[in-house]
């Protein structure tokens, strides 16, 4: 069974979608690489954030559910999500945000890492890892490190593949799910085949795995590891441009065939978003 290759994307909810992409597309400069609805729910959007190409790895996306109230952040839930930024550009971005630390208008944390490599520009490279609030450190840690292949670095800091999950002890109770609250971290896997053989190996832990969903831009298996949070594997392919030009990525509403007939109803009711022109990205 192959390892995993790191983090694939972290999913969060929104009670705003303008505020939202005025802030991760504005702020951070991510590209807005996918408008799409959530498969669940298609009267609310569904918005992905990342690098150029959308590419595994740099996505953050969310559920924007203008009725939701605000999450509160609990045991067994994401608390954070940290974006690895270029060598040498710490100085740029505090210039630009005034802090590497800093809350998403939704009140979700959010930090600015420096990595180790270089580049020609500031722009956010990926996700670097996420913090998680267990119920149960010790055990989540066992089966991190026994059937998941982390490797434990320090204490509380495990590697994915190129990226990190950091534990932590959860207090306050059962956390609720909500805006500014992360839903879920997803994983990532070379393909199907290797995708089978995790969703096998999941199952046999007796985790109550999903099977296999289609998401469009990847397959999807979800389970809950043992302090409750909400893991999902997904696969690198086929990827942001399977449905609209690598160019014109995040400029369209686009939606699944299952709801394609539905698309003049669906423009109609949801609200009208604002992009920054791609120019205007870091």
């Amino acid at each position: 069974m192959k390892n995993l290759l790191g983090i694939h994307h972290v999913t969060a909810i929104t009670g705003d979608a303008q505020m939202n992409i005025d802030f991760y597309a504005g702020k951070l400069g991510l590209r807005l690489v996918k408008k799409t609805v959530n498969f669940d729910d298609p009267n609310s959007y569904h918005l992905y954030f990342g690098d150029k190409s959308g590419s595994p790895g740099s996505l953050i996306t969310f559920f924007a559910w203008p009725s939701a109230a605000k999450g509160r952040i609990g045991e067994s839930e994401p608390v954070s999500v940290r974006f690895q930024i270029p060598k040498g550009t710490l100085a740029w971005w505090n210039a630009r945000l005034g802090t590497l630390e800093l809350a998403d208008p939704d009140g979700m944390r959010v930090e600015l890492v420096e990595g180790n490599e270089p580049s020609a520009s500031p722009a956010i490279q990926r996700i670097h890892s996420v913090k998680l609030n267990l119920r149960d450190p010790q055990l989540s840690a066992s089966l991190f490190t026994s059937q998941l292949q982390f490797t434990q670095i320090e204490n509380n800091r495990f590697q994915v593949g190129d990226c990190y999950v950091d534990i932590q002890r959860g207090g306050g109770g059962r956390g609720m799910m909500g805006a500014g609250a992360i839903h879920h971290v997803a994983f990532r896997t070379e393909d199907d085949a290797s995708q089978q053989e995790w969703l096998q190996h999941v199952a046999r832990l007796g985790l109550h795995v999903s099977p296999v969903m289609d998401r469009n831009y990847f397959h999807s298996i979800y389970f809950r590891e043992p302090s409750g949070v909400l893991f999902e594997i997904a696969t690198d392919l086929p990827g942001m441009a399977v449905d609209e030009p690598a160019a014109h990525l995040g400029e369209k509403l686009m939606l699944p065939p299952q709801y394609e007939g539905s698309r003049k109803q669906l423009e109609a009711t949801l609200p009208p978003l604002t992009t920054p022109a791609l120019e205007a990205r870091i």
